[in-house]
């Protein structure tokens, strides 16, 4: 997976690629010529007084010198180049999948483990391209050179090559090998601690509420130790494997040094030539030792390539149609046909044997108890997830034949939990359509009963929101969230339990002009106070994923137990009210 990402997300950079290895090589050629010249100047200048052979060969040094240095900077310069635009693709190609996912994948991965792969795991894969461009490359031909000049300079200390060369290999390997499953386990501990932290954050008012801190210290303790226990294994491993790298350096040092000492006494190898011969020895160990660097970062990246292809070979349940249709008319009717639906894994259906018909100019509203299934059907409208059985239409066109855009045009959901986005107050309110004026936003604001705190806020429209909303109330985000619908102008709307967080008297004003401004469009209503649902045209019951009843509030009383007892549990609440 890992070599399958790199070579995709790679290849557009393929000129930058190619210019790293002939920099590189320019770079490691340089560095192989200079301890040749080295030597040349102590067995031909030094030694004989030549003073001239000195200057000459100088000369030539702080020339290759210098290539060398131009060209190691421009091959890092290329290589960075390669690296961060195969993370920048890389992490689009992460955010544009998870974009696509329908509420099934996202609850299969889970938020804090996408936003993992789409940031932490996407930078560990540019950093190993990166590194891999500028010593990988390097490495062999540092090793392969190194050799073949250490072996023309004597080759009767070429077997001290072969020994320490093998011996550091083995080594590292043994080590990287124990590093494989550590990182694996590494990134599942990073999955945890930002799950934690996530769910946290985003509900320290109901920690604080229950006095809950230490509980929550507690979990994010645990958490902690985790990784850290994780990544102190980890970095045993690395401690360990530096002194053996350093003490295979020294021991193949000293043994250059003895060994080549007694050849140069007997006249066999000159101090020039064992000089040179030292200084390719160590080369060859350094490219062992870049090659040590990279091995340290494979295991990591290839447990990072692997969670990255598991969300890109994962496909949408929710699909755009290669060809999409066009529906007769934008008159905004819903249709369910024999709907069912069920959660992967799950031992009974949630919906089953839905019908449903919702015009416009008429309120439909759903309720039910808590689990019945009510804003699963509400969330197949808007196509956020496609029925397990039946058909969804809009307008006369399944809606798995409509596109995405084609339904948003038609549809604007007010979910259940209002969420804002971090900006201002009329960025918020456009995100449905970009082009609506001020005095549209206004309506929008007065209809929905949040006219009044808008402009109580600093700068009213340009108001700051922070993410999620958290710098307003509940209600006044579900006031917000309603307008946001309101301005986009759908043909239908979906209102998910969006009055919950709204007092009764709000709630009624809010109604009121929702009437005028909805008349002509389908509304849908999930609600669970009687008094949001009872001016409904139509009311369906729901019971363990199925409709037991359908009518007016005046017919369901009469007909209907499950509904006479909502009622009920109700009626003493509005009477006060």
């Amino acid at each position: 997976m890992l070599v399958r990402l790199v070579r995709q997300y790679t290849g557009r950079y393929r000129p930058w690629v190619l210019a790293v290895v002939v920099l590189q090589l320019t770079a490691t050629v340089a560095a192989l010529l200079l301890p040749s010249l080295n030597a040349r100047i102590i067995d031909e200048g030094v030694t004989r007084g030549d003073t001239a052979l000195v200057l000459r060969t100088g000369q030539v040094m702080l020339v290759v010198a210098l290539v060398q240095v131009a060209a190691a900077v421009a091959a890092v310069y290329c290589g960075a180049r390669a690296a961060m635009g195969t993370g920048r693709d890389l992490r689009r190609a992460v955010y544009r999948r998870v974009s696509s996912f329908g509420s099934r994948e996202v609850q299969r991965f889970g938020a804090p483990s996408l936003i993992t792969r789409g940031t932490n795991d996407v930078q560990q894969i540019q950093m190993l391209v990166l590194m891999t461009l500028n010593f990988m490359v390097a490495a062999p031909i540092m090793s392969v050179g190194g050799i073949v000049m250490a072996l023309r300079e004597d080759a009767g200390l070429s077997w001290l090559v072969w020994v320490a060369v093998p011996v550091l290999a083995v080594a590292v390997g043994v080590l990287a090998t124990r590093l494989m499953p550590l990182f694996r386990r590494m990134q599942e501990r990073i999955d945890r601690i930002n799950a934690v932290l996530r769910e946290q954050i985003a509900g320290v008012r109901v920690v604080r509420a229950f006095v809950r801190e230490e509980h929550e210290s507690r979990r994010f303790a645990v958490a902690n130790r985790e990784l850290t226990d994780v990544s102190v294994r980890i970095g045993a491993l690395f401690v360990l494997m530096f002194p053996v790298i350093t003490m295979v350096l020294h021991v193949a040092t000293a043994a250059v040094l003895w060994f080549g000492g007694l050849r140069v006494d007997a006249g066999q190898l000159q101090v020039g030539s064992l000089t040179a011969f030292l200084q390719y020895l160590l080369q060859i160990l350094m490219a062992v030792l870049m090659g040590t660097f990279m091995v340290m970062m494979v295991p990591r990246a290839l447990v990072c390539a692997e969670r990255i292809g598991e969300v890109l070979g994962t496909e949408p349940s929710v699909r755009e149609p290669a060809e999409p249709a066009e529906p007769a008319s934008a008159a905004g009717v819903v249709e369910l046909r024999d709907v069912a639906f069920s959660y992967p894994g799950a031992e009974a259906p949630v919906l089953e044997g839905i019908g449903l018909r919702a015009g416009p100019g008429r309120t439909t509203a759903v309720v039910g108890s808590t689990g019945s299934g009510k804003s699963t059907l509400l969330h197949l409208l808007p196509r956020l997830m496609d029925p397990t059985g039946g058909t969804v239409l809009l307008d006369g066109v399944p809606l798995p034949r409509l596109s995405h855009a084609q339904i948003a045009a038609r549809v604007a959901l007010v979910p259940q939990r209002a969420y804002l986005f971090s900006g201002t107050v009329a960025s918020n309110l456009r995100l449905g359509r970009p082009g609506a004026t001020d005095e549209e936003l206004w309506a929008a604001l007065r209809t929905a009963q949040a006219e009044d705190f808008v402009r109580r806020m600093p700068g009213g429209l340009d108001a700051p929101i922070a993410q999620g909303g958290t710098n307003v109330s509940g209600g006044q985000r579900q006031r917000l969230s309603i307008a946001r619908a309101l301005v986009a102008r759908p043909r239908v709307y979906l209102f998910d339990d969006a009055f919950s967080a709204l007092d009764v008297g709000t709630d009624a004003r809010l109604r009121a002009a929702l009437g005028s401004v909805t008349r002509d469009a389908t509304v849908i209503v999930v609600a669970q106070r009687v008094s949001t649902v009872r001016d409904a045209d139509q009311i369906l019951v729901l019971d363990g994923g199925r409709i037991t009843a359908r009518g007016t509030h005046e017919q369901l009383l009469g007909s209907s137990e499950t509904y006479r007892g909502i009622v009920a549990s109700q009626i003493s609440a509005e009477e006060v009210a």
